[in-house]
């Protein structure tokens, strides 16, 4: 099983808690164990086949559709059980990558929107990664002057949250072939084949 960067570091405290926890109270250490496997499961990177168009940025559900100043925004919600590695919805060059400080509500409210969050910011189109209630960390893999492909890895979110695109001018709610509700993969076509 593939894993998202820094997963080990994360588990191995977890593991290495579980001994000198049988030790004092022999149940806790079985617990300590499967949380720590838990840790690595939810870090896991699975490989995705990616599809024509604009393609998902992450795992879970669309709970995003709306406009925004003249342009169309698809957010993902991931739940505790997606993969939470993000996708470039489509290639193009990293302009900038920004860090916004922020709330941590949960990623399915409409208070998300001042969640803190990486923007991934390309020549037509942008990238959000929002941390979550839970979620407090996101590393992203890319930086300015990147040159990404369609499907991408270019990040992860530990713990949570929600992925949106900020479509390319033009795009409009006709060409999405998704809609709030649908479950989609990283990697997955949100709209068609673009002309």
């Amino acid at each position: 099983m593939d894993l998202a960067p820094g997963a080990w570091r994360l588990a191995t405290p977890v593991f290495l808690l579980a001994v000198p926890a049988t030790l004092l109270f022999a149940p806790l250490g079985p617990l300590l164990v499967l949380l720590g496997a838990f840790v690595l499961w939810f870090h896991r990177d699975p490989h995705r086949p990616v599809g024509d168009g604009i393609v998902a940025p992450a795992e879970g559900t669309v709970s995003v559709v709306r406009e925004e100043d003249g342009r169309l925004r698809v957010g993902v919600f991931m739940s505790p059980f997606s993969v939470h590695v993000n996708r470039a919805p489509l290639a193009g060059t990293v302009r900038e990558v920004e860090h916004v400080p922020g709330a941590y509500k949960p990623a399915f409210s409409k208070d998300s929107d001042r969640n803190e969050r990486v923007r991934v910011v390309c020549e037509e189109y942008e990238t959000v990664l929002i941390a979550g209630w839970f979620a407090r960390r996101i590393h992203p893999y890319v930086e300015a002057g990147d040159d990404l492909d369609r499907g991408q890895r270019i990040g992860h979110i530990s713990f949570g949250s929600r992925a949106d695109v900020l479509m390319p001018p033009g795009v409009t709610r006709e060409d999405l072939v998704v809609d709030v509700g649908t479950r989609v993969r990283a990697g997955e076509s949100l709209t068609g084949p673009l002309t």
